[in-house]
């Protein structure tokens, strides 16, 4: 008797078009984004009840993927540079099990499950320019998933996946530097369960929308490292991991106007501290400073804070 064999290409070939086959739309991926965007131009809204929609929210430890895509070297010119990288993955790597992202922990699922404030980094890539200058929401989810595919990034299905773009990379379609939406994640199906991802740009390209904490008209003010670029995005980071741990799928932690928790708290920082260059800083993680946008804490008295002590 024959037996049937299967070459390792091909199941990389399979594994490739279930990644992307059952991926929802670029429409449906963008639902609560325009719910959230609507729901920031109504005055007084934001501070409505955040009520559970008995859907998905990531559950216990979870792993973190950083992907840099576009140019990230010492040739980058305004683009992005290497220390613009080191900051932001300084942060990455010390807001795991902080108080900050504690406040995730009030998130539960149906069964009184909530995400862990634990966040690993479990690896950071890079992407020179793989899917051109211009990103579509299904261009970052094949970023994504060819990481995985190409075995540079393992599967994780318990995983965030994040794309950052240098300066020189626009995403009109996942509503960077759109000043009404709120930054994008979503998930890529496949394989019976879903690759969550998130999308950070860089805010040099559009900092009055991208980094307005850093902007007064058109002077650009001090940040807490030196580094606008940076700052901005670990904050913007530090507000999309708030979105995906509590509403990875679209269906879990949001309010009435599709606010999710940190989307309610966009652009406020609460009490802050001056640094030694003159900056504003709100939070301390390892040896760095950062000005880092509030999350909505979720007890009964509901409000933004850096902290559920506050």
């Amino acid at each position: 008797m024959k037996k049937n064999r299967i070459s390792f290409s091909n199941v990389l070939a399979l594994l490739a078009i279930s990644l992307l086959a059952f991926a929802p739309s670029a429409s449906a991926q963008q639902q609560m984004s325009t719910q959230a965007a609507a729901a920031q131009t109504q005055t007084g809204k934001t501070d409505s009840r955040i009520l559970y929609h008995n859907g998905r929210v990531m559950i216990g430890s979870s792993n973190l993927y950083l992907i840099w895509y576009g140019c990230w070297d010492y040739n980058c010119g305004t683009a992005g540079d290497p220390a613009t990288r080191s900051i932001v993955e300084d942060f990455a790597s010390n807001v795991g099990a902080s108080p900050y992202l504690q406040i995730n922990a009030g998130y539960p699922n149906d069964v009184g499950q909530a995400p862990s404030s634990a966040l690993p980094v479990g690896a950071a890539v890079s992407d020179n320019y793989s899917h051109g200058l211009e990103l579509k929401v299904s261009d970052i989810q094949a970023i994504v998933s060819d990481q995985i595919t190409n075995l540079i990034l393992p599967y994780d299905p318990a995983g965030i996946y994040v794309v950052l773009a240098s300066a020189d990379v626009s995403s009109p379609e996942s509503g960077f530097c759109n000043a009404s939406a709120q930054p994008h994640h979503g998930v890529v199906y496949g394989l019976g369960s879903g690759i969550y991802y998130a999308f950070v740009g860089n805010p040099m390209r559009c900092p009055s929308v991208a980094a307005p904490q850093f902007m007064s008209g058109a002077t650009m003010l001090p940040s807490p490292n030196g580094n606008v670029a940076a700052d901005a995005m670990a904050s913007t980071l530090a507000h999309v991991l708030d979105t995906t741990l509590t509403n990875p799928a679209g269906d879990g932690w949001f309010d009435r106007y599709g606010l999710q928790n940190a989307d309610k708290c966009a652009n406020q920082f609460g009490t802050t501290w001056s640094t030694p260059n003159g900056a504003r800083a709100n939070l301390r993680l390892g040896q760095r400073d950062y000005l880092i946008q509030h999350n909505w804490v979720n007890d009964k008295r509901g409000r933004c804070a850096i902290n559920t002590s506050q």
